[in-house]
């Protein structure tokens, strides 16, 4: 997997389709289901996974954009000694365990939170990074989490980021109804490989039904072209039109499939909790089931 350092989690949405439960707690803090270490099954909150999985592909500085549950993320990412003492005290050694590794990983790492005072969409949110990346970096929501084999999902877009020298690269899947979604089209140059043409935020008369997911690969030059965007749909600055201006600027901008049998878990709405919280208890149940 070609190196790269820097990842940017979002997580600052107001997460109102999970009211009331995300009044106080971020959505990027509701669960899903893992193995332990031990191979017990524990429910862990999925910004911790995806956190956990960047970690796991060289990632070691993160900037994590945070909104009005910032506490309550900052405390979960913040070792907590006394805590581990008294569970080892109490007999709890599995659970100790799993902390410890958790902890372990944080320790090892850079993690900087960056808030966004008010949810000014997806796009501000990255831009928020501005002044402290200048290289190569990726860009991962932190209520999406995808499960694949050897982090497919992660090492080719990030293969064919480095091969077409792009200025940014895209995971993309084909979805029945593209219109709640980002989408984009272009010119298949690889197998499951575009360069890309055009893209669009949540169309409301689809031209393709490819659909961007939530993770991304970035040159510096995405925060120039994230400065020069007005906000779009809702008012807010998106993503998906900051790429629009990159190809304007002339960007070279790369999409891949989704690896085939990689598993998508996404909790932004009561459904996707549900399959979310469904699938991933029956992946960390019998992990096989998953040789994507």
């Amino acid at each position: 997997m070609p190196r790269i350092r820097k990842a940017v989690i979002t997580a600052a949405g107001l997460g109102t389709r999970l009211l009331p439960t995300t009044k106080v707690l971020p959505k990027e803090m509701l669960p899903i289901f893992t193995r332990g270490r031990s191979g017990q099954i524990l429910p862990k909150p999925i910004i911790q996974a995806v956190f956990e999985q960047l970690f796991d592909a060289g990632i070691r500085e993160f900037f994590i954009v945070v909104g009005r549950g910032r506490r309550l993320i900052e405390d979960h990412f913040t070792p907590d000694m006394g805590f581990l003492q008294l569970l080892r005290e109490r007999g709890r050694e599995l659970y100790a365990d799993e902390l410890e590794s958790f902890y372990e990983r944080v320790s090892e790492s850079e993690v900087i939170f960056l808030e966004q005072l008010e949810p000014k969409g997806f796009g501000d949110a990255v831009l928020r990074a501005e002044k402290l990346i200048d290289e190569t970096f990726i860009v991962h929501a932190g209520d999406t989490y995808i499960v694949s084999s050897d982090l497919k999902h992660l090492r080719q877009p990030l293969q064919v980021h480095e091969r077409w020298n792009a200025s940014a690269t895209l995971l993309v899947r084909e979805v029945y109804d593209p219109r709640p979604r980002g989408i984009m089209g272009g010119e298949l140059v690889e197998n499951d490989v575009w360069r890309v043409e055009r893209v669009e935020e949540k169309p409301e008369k689809p031209w393709s039904r490819l659909a961007i997911l939530p993770i991304y690969i970035f040159e510096p030059e995405i925060f120039d072209a994230l400065a020069e965007t007005p906000p779009g749909k809702g008012g807010e600055v998106q993503l998906t039109d900051g790429i629009g201006r990159l190809l304007d600027r002339g960007g070279r901008v790369m999409a891949v499939r989704l690896p085939e049998g990689a598993i998508r878990l996404d909790i932004g709405d009561p459904r996707g909790l549900w399959e979310a919280l469904e699938i991933s208890y029956k992946l960390a149940a019998n992990p096989y089931l998953n040789r994507s």
